[in-house]
């Protein structure tokens, strides 16, 4: 028997933390009974009622992106955006793990599993993310040192992992490199607004262990299942 919400994450139909959500709103049913109460173990042969949805076991499947701009990460838009979905494009219900800003580029996780997107995207797991930055100008010294102090954003002090100078181009710009394992919103560029700088370029060039190598932009392809278990791992 396994706990009611790990079961529901592990369907892909959604993480951990909304499925405890909606098992205290009363909308998931077992048995045509309403569960409210979190860790209810549950039996292979129950049948599991979500939001008036049937659970259905599938295949869990694990793709990495490599993000062009101007695509969404997420499942829809609206105004007619281009999605990642409209990239990885397969028969599955997928959805991204994690943000990625609509002008940023880089690494993006996709998944059905639940469980999977939880410890990606939950800061005590602590799973680094390396990002590629082009600043408007030089990044001073004393700046480098207050970003390696802190900064506070959303009542939180943000302290990167790594922070280092790559290179400066001839019209006083520069690339840095930054790596960081919290996951607040538009986090790379609010900690250079702090201390005056604007981002004009962003990267993002490793989640974990899994880097864009060999992987062009605006292209994909399936995690193996040693890089999926290397994830499973780094889980506390």
């Amino acid at each position: 028997m396994e706990r009611l919400q790990k079961v529901i994450a592990e369907s892909g139909l959604t993480s951990r933390r909304k499925a405890e959500d909606l098992i205290r709103r009363g909308l998931v049913k077992v048995n045509d009974q309403v569960v409210t109460e979190l860790g209810t173990k549950v039996k292979s042969s129950d049948i599991i009622e979500v939001e008036g949805q049937i659970l259905k076991k599938e295949d869990k499947v694990y793709f990495l992106l490599n993000k062009p701009r101007e695509v969404l990460a997420t499942t829809s838009d609206d105004k007619g955006r281009k999605t990642v979905l409209d990239i990885v494009d397969i028969d599955r219900r997928i959805y991204p793990v994690g943000r990625l800003d609509y002008d940023t580029t880089g690494a993006i996780l996709l998944t059905n599993d639940g469980e999977f997107s939880n410890i990606i995207t939950d800061a005590s797991n602590k799973i680094p993310k390396v990002y590629i930055a082009k600043l408007n100008r030089l990044l001073e010294k004393e700046d480098l040192m207050k970003l390696k102090k802190g900064i506070i954003l959303d009542n939180k002090k943000i302290i990167p992992d790594k922070v280092k100078i790559k290179k400066v181009n001839k019209n006083n710009t520069c690339i840095v490199e930054i790596r960081i394992h919290e996951g607040i919103n538009r986090e790379i560029k609010r900690l250079f607004e702090a201390i005056g700088y604007d981002v004009e370029k962003l990267k993002r060039e490793r989640i974990a262990n899994l880097t864009l190598e060999g992987l062009p932009s605006g292209t994909f392809r399936p995690l193996t299942i040693k890089e999926v278990h290397q994830i499973y791992a780094l889980k506390k």
